[in-house]
């Protein structure tokens, strides 16, 4: 799966990303007490569904150059 879930500490509800360790771009997603990063694709489109105010789905559409 490209989403991977950040753990969020209970006591403050913050969570710490190092960015030194991600390669590239990448996109982070927080809804209900969840959050997840995802690398952004180096060449294509990363959507981010909603329903109701709410992240239903996060697509995907990925090409390249010829």
């Amino acid at each position: 799966m490209r989403l991977q879930e950040i753990k969020i500490n209970a006591d403050t509800m913050k969570f710490e990303i190092d960015i030194m360790e991600q390669k590239g771009s990448f996109a982070i997603v927080v809804c209900d007490g969840q959050a997840k990063l995802t690398e952004l694709p180096h060449h294509g489109e990363t959507k981010i569904i909603t329903h109701q105010g709410k992240v239903k789905r996060v697509k995907f559409d990925e090409g390249e150059e010829f």
